[in-house]
């Protein structure tokens, strides 16, 4: 079944169209960016630039392209009124003068990771605009009101994956035929897992819970937990919850005495991210709120976030639940 056979079976109601529109621009933006992607090194385009993005990373020039790419194709069916980019300080004017959506995305997740040809990925978040001409405050929405999120994964084979509130779906570009073709149907974290992924080198930094929790995953057979667990680490959120959503496992970039209000991005990262974790059955949080509650006040705004695996985030929370309480 391809995207468009699913879409015309499982979206429904009066905005059913022009969402499957928007999925299909995506779609196509998927394929472009896949390609820009794997003629990288023969077009000489690996590098970084001169320039920093809004957050002060050094952009890659895989950053700049896939964020054109991006911008383009997806305002082709006329649906989009506005967009928000990891790339551009501030909210990017469509070419529409109407547009039934408001589109936040990271063009190109894990960029530091294209020189040495390890996963990286492209993240969304669907809103619905309230007028044709968004304002900034008009994308400050809470996670609860997205109505589709996705990724794709530009690994071993391209995939997108995405939910529209019913169920996750994934999608592999069969690329003989150019044509993304359901693959992984209704997919569904395991509520326990044996595996976890942070960056260790951050450990003198965390706070308390989280070293706690960490801790017991080290300390395996010989700890409490009576189990071992694995470490997983790609420096790609996308490649981090692909895996979760396959075989299972929790991701964790929390705050620190470095970061205190996370590293993450809220609009675009955390909150897309956590609406596909929890419609597979994970669990998302702060540490001390679910994520796709959290208020938004910018839209560059940064997050701590772990999810993953249900039974592990119940627990994580806890232990931060626990501390709070002891003060």
């Amino acid at each position: 079944m391809t995207i468009s056979e699913f879409l015309a079976q499982h979206l429904q109601g009066e905005h059913a169209d022009a969402l499957g529109a928007l999925l299909s621009d995506i779609e196509q933006a998927v394929k472009k960016i896949a390609i820009a992607i794997d003629e990288g090194a023969i077009a000489g385009n690996m590098g970084s630039l001169a320039s920093e993005n809004v957050q002060g990373e050094v952009q890659k020039t895989l950053d700049v392209i896939t964020n054109d790419i991006f911008v383009e194709a997806v305002q082709a069916s006329g649906y989009i009124a506005g967009m928000v980019s990891e790339e551009v300080i501030d909210p990017i004017k469509s070419k529409a003068n109407k547009g039934n959506y408001l589109l936040c995305f990271d063009p190109l997740d894990g960029s530091s990771n294209v020189n040495v040809n390890i996963s990286v990925g492209t993240i969304f978040s669907v809103l619905k605009a309230n007028n044709n001409q968004p304002e900034l405050a008009d994308f400050l929405q809470a996670g609860t009101e997205q109505i589709c999120a996705g990724y794709a994964l530009y690994g071993t084979s391209t995939m997108l994956v995405f939910t529209t509130g019913n169920g996750v779906n994934g999608f592999t570009l069969d690329k003989k035929a150019n044509q993304f073709v359901l693959t992984h149907p209704n997919m569904q974290i395991p509520q326990d897992t044996t595996e976890f992924a942070i960056n260790m080198s951050n450990y003198r930094f965390w706070q308390e819970p989280v070293q706690r929790y960490i801790d017991e995953c080290l300390q395996g057979t010989e700890g409490e937990r009576d189990k071992d667990f694995n470490m997983r680490w790609v420096a790609s959120m996308v490649a981090e919850v692909h895996r979760i959503l396959v075989r299972g496992g929790v991701f964790m970039y929390p705050s620190d005495a470095k970061a205190k209000t996370g590293k993450l991005r809220l609009m675009y990262e955390a909150n897309p991210m956590s609406f596909i974790v929890e419609q597979a059955g994970g669990g998302s949080t702060t540490g001390v709120q679910r994520v796709l509650e959290v208020n938004s006040t910018g839209i560059h705004q940064r997050v701590p976030i772990m999810l993953g695996s249900k039974n592990e985030i119940d627990r994580i929370a806890s232990y931060h639940s626990t501390k709070k309480k002891k003060r």
